[in-house]
């Protein structure tokens, strides 16, 4: 799942400094990106579009996997 979210991350921003924090609670597993102010903007999206879509195709995965997922973007 975290490679999921690095490939699509890298491929959106074109930045290979992201860094993403894994951490489970039971069933339940949070992401936390941690990027560059500006490339935020890029992760975000216009109106939150693009991180809303990232948090649709991540739950699609986690729904195979039995598993709930959260995504959080974090400054560095």
């Amino acid at each position: 799942m975290k490679d999921l979210i690095s490939f699509l991350i890298k491929n959106i921003t074109g930045v290979e400094d992201i860094k993403i924090d894994e951490e489970s609670e039971d069933s339940r597993i949070n992401y936390i990106i941690h990027a560059k102010p500006e490339q935020i903007g890029l992760i975000i999206g216009k109106q939150g579009k693009t991180i809303k879509n990232l948090r649709k195709i991540v739950s699609i995965r986690a729904t195979i996997e039995n598993k709930v997922v959260n995504l959080a973007v974090e400054e560095k």
